[in-house]
């Protein structure tokens, strides 16, 4: 999954923020079809189905996973520290954003909605920016809805689409180029660098996806059986 990061993520922070909005939506595309070496959504939703009786329980476990796969690649592309950052930190954002957003899409899936659906794309990356920064940006009149009513709309909004990408993109850059100046004070110690974007990736990931369980509420009852 690293390597294809890196692929996917070439030039991710400078280029123009349009650029950046296709290029999430590109990563989106990853994280929901998958690769030939990383399962997309529906997938790997349905392989925690096998091992789980109902959709709470495999949702719980898929949270995990992915809490675990986003620690894996914060250690990963931070334990270079300030010297590598040109090259790591947009394999971080890239990483992080597949992982992440493939989580997004497996909860949505088992929950009842068509992640091919481009209302329910756009809701699924509006939910990378977590509980906090999505209220704000309809506090704030730059969002006109909620996640969720953008997902059930009856019409796809492709000027929302490309706003709420742009927004993201920027908050992904913000977060986490901000995260990598703390490291400053860790860069002669590499594995500290590494333990902090492990630990830092990993809480993301939960918030994320404790966001997506709120957001996506059940639209149907799906067991095992």
């Amino acid at each position: 999954m690293a390597e294809q990061s890196r692929d996917v993520s070439k030039n991710f922070v400078t280029r123009a923020p349009e650029v950046g909005g296709n290029l999430l939506r590109n990563l989106l595309e990853v994280a929901i079809n998958g690769t030939a070496n990383v399962p997309g959504a529906k997938t790997t939703a349905a392989k925690h189905l096998v091992k789980r009786e109902t959709v709470e329980e495999v949702i719980e476990s898929l949270v995990l996973t992915h809490v675990g796969l986003a620690g894996a690649q914060g250690f990963l592309t931070s334990l270079g520290g300030l010297p590598t950052l040109a090259v790591t930190l947009p394999a971080n954002i890239a990483g992080l954003a597949i992982v992440q957003i493939r989580m997004i899409a497996s909860i949505a899936h088992l929950r009842g909605y068509d992640i091919d659906s481009r209302q329910v794309r756009t809701a699924m990356i509006l939910c990378l920016m977590g509980r906090d920064g999505t209220q704000k940006l309809v506090d704030d009149g730059v969002l006109p809805t909620t996640p969720l009513a953008i997902a059930t709309a009856p019409v796809f909004d492709s000027t929302l689409d490309q706003s709420v990408s742009e927004k993201v993109l920027g908050e992904l850059v913000s977060r986490l180029g901000g995260r990598r100046a703390s490291l400053i004070l860790v860069r002669r110690v590499p594995l500290l660098g590494g333990g902090i974007g492990a630990t830092m990736d990993g809480f993301s990931t939960i918030e994320i996806g404790g966001y997506a369980r709120e957001v996506f509420v059940n639209r149907r009852r799906l067991t095992r059986d």
